[in-house]
Parts: C-alpha cells; sequence; structure tokens
C-alpha cells in the first residue's frame, strides 16, 4: 500500500546539438537548448528544484535557482541511463548496424538491455529512490526535477502503471514539462 500521490513537475534538458544515446556523457547545452527551456518555464513557479548531475541539467538547474531565489539539490541518481556501447553513436548507425538489438531494446528494455549498459532493474531502482526522496519536498512545496527523457519515461510508466515496453512511445521532446503524481511508499513499507 503506498501513501497519498503527490505532484511532481518533471523536466527534460533542451538541446545539445547532438544526435545520438548520450546517457551519462556530459554535454552542455546549445544555445536552442537555453532558448527551449527558458521558454518551457516562463510563467510557472517552483519553490525547490532537484537536479540530475550531467550539465545539461545541472546548469539550467543552478540558473533558474539563482534567477527564483529557490534551493537547489543535485542528485546523482536522476542521471541519464548509461547506453554502454551505445552511448554516443548515432542513431540511425544503431538502426543500420544493430537495427534488430535496437528494436528488441524499446519493445523490452528489461530483457535487451545495450551491450554493456547499466541493468535495466539498477536504472529502475534508482529512480524510483530519487523519487521517493522528492516526494517527501514535493509534500509540502513545489518542487522541479530537470533530468532526462529517458528517466521520464521510466518514471510515467512506473507511476501511471505502465508496461516499460511502452517507454518509446511515451514523446518526450526537449524542453517538456510532465505533471507526475508520484506515490511513495508509506513509513515502514520496504522497496521491492
Amino acid at each position: 500500500m503506498t501513501g497519498r500521490r503527490v505532484g511532481i513537475d518533471l523536466l527534460r534538458h533542451g538541446d545539445t546539438g547532438q544526435r545520438s544515446y548520450r546517457g551519462q556523457l556530459d554535454d552542455s547545452l546549445s544555445s536552442l537548448g537555453w532558448t527551449q527551456l527558458r521558454a518551457a518555464i516562463f510563467g510557472r513557479s517552483w519553490d525547490a528544484i532537484v537536479t540530475s548531475p550531467l550539465r545539461r541539467c545541472a546548469e539550467f538547474a543552478h540558473d533558474l535557482a539563482t534567477a527564483r531565489r529557490a534551493p537547489v539539490r543535485v542528485d546523482e541518481r536522476l542521471a541519464e541511463y548509461h547506453f554502454g556501447d551505445w552511448q554516443g553513436v548515432p542513431i540511425e548507425t544503431l538502426a543500420q548496424e544493430q537495427g534488430d538489438a535496437l528494436t528488441r531494446f524499446w519493445a523490452d528494455p528489461v530483457a535487451n538491455p545495450p551491450p554493456g549498459a547499466e541493468t535495466f532493474a539498477g536504472f529502475r531502482d534508482r529512480l524510483c529512490a530519487a523519487l521517493n526522496d522528492v516526494a517527501v519536498e514535493a509534500a509540502s512545496q513545489r518542487v522541479l526535477v530537470v533530468t532526462h527523457g529517458g528517466v521520464i519515461r521510466l518514471l510515467r510508466c512506473e507511476a501511471e502503471g505502465r508496461d516499460f515496453g511502452e517507454m518509446a512511445n511515451i514523446e518526450v521532446p526537449h524542453a517538456s514539462l510532465h505533471a507526475l503524481d508520484w506515490a511513495p511508499p508509506t513509513a515502514g513499507q520496504v522497496s521491492a
């Protein structure tokens, strides 16, 4: 049984000018990425910000926190999925050279991870633990989490009770906001 659901806003980083699975490569935002993010948050406010440690998220989060005089916390667990041997390889190249493996990954990422990649169970566990901590903060204030496309897709599947094979069908454009209703475990409940 879970406690009451807590509303948390997730924001994907903006454009980096890179066209591959970036994973945990530490890219900065492009000028377009900064523009996209500023437009995404215009007219909105939060009491606190939590961010991935990767520059494409953290640089904007720190800038926003300074401008809004809001506290910011870096959470290493909110980093993007580590794509192993696919990290940094253009998607077109993967599709051409390893198309079957790519198709299997998106159909069932749990059973078909990229070679050398982070385990999907490990990815899920670290993200759920991070969101459980954010939910404690979000119980009394509005919290923005600045993170990555894969992170948002997994958390949405988890929160919405969707199969992880649906991750590929969830649209998460650069600088998109996603309202998430998260049900953290109640006190004394053990995570699976």
